[in-house]
């Protein structure tokens, strides 16, 4: 994994480039605080192609943002909406020989189901083989209901399966 593949620019030196990927995602505009979860939730530790990571980088819309650049892949539907419960205002900028072909924002599904456990101990998908289910109440944060115990959990409560 790389952290940041940086070179100087020709003649501006205040100016660092991050190496482009010929054919893969960029996951952009990351909040920065969630960079580390992205990429934790997304196993990006065991991928053997080239990663970039950055975090702190000036955004015009967040103030402040991450992105992180993977060589050679493309996301599944259920990745992408792992992506969207903890950064559900990220871009994915679809590469291909070194040109974005296709840009995607995340978004929210409706409901989740069997990639977040319920944070109440005394839920039935804690004690027995049940897919946890929930569905989308809120964006901003986002928030889930579990469908069994009706329990109410917002990102700090997430724990991925």
């Amino acid at each position: 994994m790389t952290i940041m593949s940086c070179s100087h620019s020709g003649k501006d030196k205040t100016q660092l480039q991050v190496s482009a990927i010929r054919e893969g995602t960029v996951i952009d505009h990351i909040p920065p605080q969630n960079l580390f979860k992205v990429i934790n939730i997304l196993n990006l530790q065991k991928i053997a192609t080239q990663i970039t990571f950055g975090t702190n980088f000036e955004s015009k819309r967040m103030g402040k943002k991450a992105l992180i650049k993977i060589e050679g892949v493309f996301f599944q539907q259920e990745e992408i909406n792992k992506i969207a419960l903890v950064a559900p205002s990220a871009k994915l900028n679809i590469i291909k020989n070194y040109e974005v072909i296709q840009k995607l924002p995340v978004s929210l599904p409706d409901k989740v189901s069997g990639i977040i456990k319920c944070y109440n101990p005394n839920c039935i998908t804690n004690h027995e083989k049940v897919t946890t289910q929930f569905d989308v109440v809120g964006s901003q944060p986002v928030m889930l209901k579990c469908h069994y115990c009706e329990k109410l959990m917002t990102e700090e409560h997430f724990v991925f399966v």
